[in-house]
């Protein structure tokens, strides 16, 4: 595709508006294509990974729809921020920088709580990504023994006499399995004592626990240490500047999104889809639940809590525009990269889900490896064939996908920290660049905080437990950027708009905001973490203090000059007339209003 909407502008461009095209000291360097950025946001397709084993639990034959409507979603909302990422050919830190800017003529508290929000959505990829990677790489090489394999029989031969039928054990056994005989007792007994027998010690060491109250458990163990290898694996690679990450994710992207397309077309074409799996929809009588239910609140609740979660990943490719600082021609590049990616994405966000479902139903997929993501590689190397190779190919590609991710988030996630911190939002030390041009204070904050994360995701139980906290921030950002859009349009008339949405599209998009509010209200918590709501509100609170700090003791009052520059304003003025008077502050209202209705009202099924 060639041709694209023509730039159009609502003014000539800003008085104080600096200049694109150059490089300072201590800045970003302009070295990235349209293409560069699009590869780099490749990473995104992946993330339908990390939970489409969850999403499955939680809507059952509903899945693979509530994957395609959160994509078409999410492709509609991309083009309110592909408007707004042209506007600002200066900065880095994609659309929760660019729409927070039309927040601070009203409130100086919500602007960098649309920034905050997204970097802690963001961020978390790292450690969940490392978390499912680590236990990929432990499984490839130090693998737990399966009920029915070898060694395990032969562990079971051995030790025969070591249980009979009249074992306290046994007896045990029995009182908790109803039904069952004796032998068969004796039988499961042995082979647990076979399987923690034959498990190699590096899976179960752990070197120390500790718990948080209110928070979870941290847990100090093999999964966390190989974990924090790939991270700094990671941050290792992105030291060398963008272009370095942006090849880097090329070679990735190819070796790893071919063979996935390939999983998702290979099963219509070979007839493996089992179209009763993906007809007759109705949402589970219950989460996990293998029991169709109805399309009653429960049923409604428990879809709700499944859009919530896809709301992470299909939205993701809004990262695309995170490198505007970076673009060599950032007034025809931000839209290219977003465009382009939000196309890679739909692709693999409806092909996959659709494809996964057909060929294992809903109850394939409660399986517990596809649930806790272990069992996924070689689920999507069967959908191809059942050849030993395919399988263990497919496992390691699903190790390169997780590390693409990271990658993506890495990057995204630490440039949103930077320029956070250059509009005066965030702590200064988060805008330190090193000699390519990498935001290394940043990036080290990232490095920290996910170390952090992966000690609590590194139990299966705190996995989604982050998820579901991390995806607070998540739609409250998309709330606020998806206003943040029209509330340009009227304040900022005077800013040149090389690309500019349809008036109507925009509308939409507004709407949509509130769809994702009763998202928030409704989903937060039908994963099982009642109060993952208020945690999640908590943490995006925390940015007061921290914003409170820089702004009136850092800065006197005052808001750094290329931040002002940036809105076309006088850096020595205010920050001019608030023409959309009280309707910010009534979307807010609204907003609040529509969080508090949602989770009142929906009620996951007992």
């Amino acid at each position: 595709m060639t041709d694209f909407p023509q730039p159009s502008s609502t003014g000539s461009a800003p008085t104080f508006a600096r200049s694109e095209g150059q490089n300072s000291p201590n800045e970003m360097m302009r070295t990235l294509s349209w293409q560069g950025a699009f590869w780099v946001a490749a990473g995104v397709p992946p993330l339908v990974l990390f939970s489409i084993g969850g999403i499955a639990g939680v809507a059952g034959k509903v899945a693979f729809v509530v994957w395609i409507v959160s994509m078409c979603m999410g492709f509609l909302q991309s083009f309110t921020y592909a408007e707004m990422a042209g506007m600002f050919g200066n900065k880095s830190g994609g659309t929760s920088v660019y729409g927070a800017t039309a927040w601070m003529r009203y409130s100086k508290l919500v602007a960098p709580l649309s920034v905050w929000c997204n970097w802690f959505a963001w961020s978390p990829v790292l450690s969940l990504g490392c978390a499912i990677a680590a236990g990929y790489i432990l499984n490839a090489f130090f693998p737990v023994p399966g009920a029915d394999s070898p060694q395990v029989m032969a562990w079971v031969a051995a030790n025969a006499a070591s249980l009979t039928e009249a074992s306290p054990r046994v007896l045990e056994w029995l009182a908790a399995n109803p039904g069952q005989t004796a032998a068969q007792g004796v039988n499961a007994l042995l082979t647990g004592d076979a399987i923690t027998a034959l498990t190699p010690a590096v899976r179960v060491w752990e070197a120390a626990q500790i718990g948080i109250p209110g928070l979870g458990t941290l847990h100090f163990n093999s999964t966390f240490v190989v974990g924090v290898a790939l991270m700094l694996t990671m941050y290792t690679i992105q030291k060398r500047g963008i272009g370095t990450a942006a090849g880097v994710q090329k070679v990735l992207a190819i070796i790893v999104l071919v063979p996935l397309l390939a999983a998702g077309i290979i099963p219509i074409l070979n007839g493996s889809i089992n179209w009763d799996y993906v007809t007759n929809i109705v949402p589970p009588a219950a989460a996990s639940s293998p029991v169709e239910g109805s399309w009653n609140v429960g049923g409604w609740t428990l879809v709700l809590g499944a859009l919530y979660i896809t709301a992470w990943s299909t939205y993701g490719f809004e990262t695309a525009v995170c490198y505007t600082r970076e673009l060599k021609d950032p007034k025809t590049d931000t839209f290219k990269a977003i465009f382009y990616s939000g196309l890679l994405c739909m692709l693999f966000f409806m092909l996959i889900p659709f494809a996964f479902q057909g060929v294992y139903g809903h109850e394939g997929l409660l399986a517990p490896a596809i649930a806790d993501g272990s069992g996924i590689g070689e689920a999507l190397g069967r959908m191809i064939s059942n050849s030993g190779i395919v399988i263990h190919l497919f496992v390691l590609l699903m190790i390169l996908a997780l590390l693409m991710s990271i990658m993506t988030a890495g990057a995204g996630s630490s440039r949103t920290l930077y320029q956070g911190s250059r509009d005066g939002w965030l702590p200064k030390y988060l805008s330190k660049v090193n000699e390519n041009g990498a935001p290394i204070g940043a990036m080290r904050q990232d490095l920290v905080f996910n170390t952090f994360l992966l000690a609590l995701a590194s139990d299966p139980g705190g996995y989604f437990y982050v998820l579901a906290i991390s995806n607070v921030g998540y739609l409250m950002f998309n709330f606020l950027n998806l206003n943040a859009g029209w509330i340009h349009r009227i304040d900022s008339p005077h800013l040149e708009r090389p690309w500019k949405a349809p008036t109507w599209l925009l509308t939409v998009n507004t709407m949509l905001a509130f769809v994702n509010a009763v998202f928030l209200g409704a989903g937060a918590k039908v994963w099982g973490y009642s109060q993952a709501l208020w945690a999640g509100l908590i943490f995006a609170s925390l940015i007061i203090p921290v914003f409170a700090y820089r702004h009136w003791v850092t800065d006197k009052g005052r808001f750094p000059r290329e931040a002002m520059e940036d809105l076309g304003l006088d850096p020595d003025g205010d920050l001019g007339p608030r023409r959309a008077g009280f309707l910010p502050y009534l979307a807010l209202i609204a907003g609040l209003g529509v969080v508090l209705f949602s989770n009142w009202f929906f009620v996951s099924p007992s």
